[in-house]
């Protein structure tokens, strides 16, 4: 599999749009990785991954508190055997556009609108690397998985 997001395949994109809860890694200031669960969206024409958040959360300050430019993130989701993981340069976008659109992006995979908040931002995931088995079979219980 290419590691260009512009190179995946229609599967891949399509695992991306499905309602599925990722994961998000931020390093820490000690190097340590920070991993929580959020929901993720995939511009593929744009090459970024968006995660709309509160501008007070460990997941922001980790990504502001690098030097500029160094900032690193990655996404993963995962359903059975199929998943997929995008990484890249991450920044905090605050303009208000910016978070309108990573809003109604959002709700057009989860099928929820977020409440407002003021405090909302979007941290954006310049994406230079993209992996995963999107074509693998889903186990029909934790069982047949083993």
């Amino acid at each position: 599999m290419p590691s260009d997001i512009f190179s995946q395949t229609p599967e891949y994109s399509a695992f991306w749009n499905e309602y599925h809860l990722c994961t998000l890694t931020t390093l820490r200031s000690d190097g340590s990785p920070h991993v929580v669960p959020v929901g993720v969206t995939l511009d593929v024409d744009a090459g970024v991954a968006r995660v709309i958040t509160r501008k007070s959360s460990k997941k922001v300050a980790n990504i502001q508190a690098s030097r500029p430019g160094e900032a690193r993130a990655a996404v993963c989701q995962v359903d059975g055997g199929r998943w997929a993981t995008l990484e890249g340069a991450a920044e905090v976008l605050t303009d208000a556009a910016a978070v309108d659109n990573a809003v109604a992006r959002y709700a057009d995979r989860y099928g929820r609108t977020p409440a407002p908040d003021p405090e909302r931002v979007v941290i954006e995931i310049t994406i230079d690397r993209a992996m995963g088995q999107v074509n693998a079979t889903r186990p029909k219980t934790a069982s047949t998985a083993v």
